[in-house]
């Protein structure tokens, strides 16, 4: 598979403070990995580091991009959704645009095919009936579904994830993964997630990441590696799906 960027010897943090130490991944089209590790452990770090949001102390981020691709956002991105805002007064339409804010401006005027590709997006997610709703009187499983939305109009070659099923119901959950899986079939997904349990059904491949970053080539991940890659997660089994607990952490590395 080509690949779409390199994440080379970084080393990165906030002020003084390492919080990612000599990280080095390479992520190929079509590939859906699933990062997992402690809170505190650098997930989310390492998601701003390859949108550029968070500079490196040191190393390099290189994107394998075609002259046409840098004419629009290689990466997209889905935050944790307690950090957004719901009472903002913006329309579900609104907010799929503005994934294009970084090409347009911000107060650019989209144009009608812009327009046809966010409700195209929007069909796609089940939720065109939604279009003119304002963001604050949709359910949680709704919300994920506009972000989501918001997060592709850019037709990125990467979708990037951080702990998606923090605001989304029980009922939802099953769905949006589907979505994911054939999303990934037209691009490289990464999951950040503690549920285990419920991503290794979906992801291909898994990094524990804690401080450092260990790229395990399988979604099947015992005990005894964990251990190995120093990532403080206890799996459990119970019935066919296993589930996750945090283990508490005898040493604080950040």
């Amino acid at each position: 598979m080509e690949k779409i960027l390199e994440i080379d010897s970084v080393t990165a943090g906030y002020g003084d403070q390492v919080v990612l130490e000599n990280v080095n991944l390479a992520i190929h089209e079509k590939d859906f990995i699933g990062i997992i590790g402690p809170n505190g452990g650098g997930k989310t770090t390492l998601l701003k580091v390859i949108m550029g949001v968070v500079k490196p102390f040191r190393g390099k981020i290189r994107f394998f991009t075609s002259v046409e691709e840098n004419e629009r956002r290689i990466t997209g991105y889905l935050p944790q959704m307690n950090n957004l805002d719901r009472n903002f007064p913006i329309s579900v339409t609104d907010v799929v645009l503005s994934g294009l804010m970084s090409r347009e401006g911000f107060f650019s005027l989209y144009s009608g095919k812009q327009k046809k590709l966010a409700y195209s997006i929007l069909e796609k997610m089940g939720i065109y009936h939604l279009r003119n709703k304002p963001v604050g009187e949709l359910s949680g499983g709704q919300l994920q579904r506009v972000y989501l939305s918001r997060a592709l109009i850019s037709s990125p070659r990467l979708l990037m994830l951080d702990e998606p099923s923090t605001f989304v119901d029980t009922r939802f959950e099953t769905d949006f993964y589907e979505i994911l899986r054939q999303l990934n079939k037209e691009m490289a997904i990464i999951i950040v997630s503690h549920d285990v349990g419920t991503i290794t059904w979906y992801v291909k491949t898994i990094a524990c990441v804690n401080r450092f970053l260990h790229y395990h080539r399988s979604n099947v991940i015992t005990q005894e590696q964990l251990e190995a890659y120093n990532c403080p997660i206890q799996l459990i089994t119970h019935g066919d799906i296993p589930h996750t607990v945090l283990k508490k952490h005898e040493k604080d590395h950040d």
